[in-house]
């Protein structure tokens, strides 16, 4: 009996994890997060900020996420969240070769400061995931969470601090899923954590 009435339950959160790991998967925040930043950088020119803000997208979301989609469309991934380890290498790799061609364009063309620190940090925060995903299954959605609030709150402020518990439910999510152990995804927010803040304090 206590089975069939936990069985809704356990459904539940199941959806709710799924709804939370597409919701706010590192391709949502590589798209976002250069749209915030570059709005907010060139404030009160909104079409300025919208036309640097795709051209930092298109680097940095559309190209590394249509690289991973094309590879499951070919049967060469099993995922679009790249499940299993092994395969990560090739698309992560792409993917911040993607993200560095971005970088110099923007560069070039005289990108605002905080747009171009903000690149660096998601190139930065990708760089250290493909490298401990080498040998360890860290979770890519807890770093870029944890790195993405961070610059938010060194952004925004102090107010900012309580979306801290969004890192908290995506972690919950991927270890709900079964896609990471606690510890995968205590490690990847830690990670986006030390990486995002240094990093666009020094930068922006």
């Amino acid at each position: 009996m206590p089975a069939v009435v936990d069985a809704p339950a356990r459904s539940t959160s199941h959806r709710v994890a799924r709804i939370t790991t597409e919701v706010f998967a590192p391709a949502v925040f590589a798209a976002a997060m250069p749209l915030i930043i570059a709005l907010r950088s060139t404030a009160p020119a909104i079409a300025a900020g919208i036309g640097w803000a795709l051209l930092a997208i298109f680097f940095c979301s559309v190209v590394p996420y249509g690289i991973i989609w094309l590879g499951v469309r070919r049967g060469r991934l099993t995922d679009h969240h790249i499940g299993v380890r092994e395969q990560r290498r090739m698309p992560l790799v792409y993917g911040l070769l993607s993200v560095l061609v971005g970088l110099a364009l923007l560069i070039l063309v005289g990108a605002p400061r905080a747009l171009v620190a903000m690149v660096v940090v998601m190139f930065a925060v990708l760089l250290i995931v493909t490298a401990i995903n080498q040998a360890w299954k860290l979770s890519a959605h807890a770093a870029v969470a944890a790195g993405s609030v961070s610059v938010l709150v060194i952004v925004f402020g102090p107010a900012l601090v309580p979306a801290a518990a969004l890192v908290a439910l995506v972690g919950w999510s991927r270890v709900r899923l079964g896609d990471h152990t606690v510890s995968q995804v205590v490690a990847g927010a830690c990670a986006g954590l030390l990486i995002a803040a240094p990093t666009y304090l020094l930068l922006s």
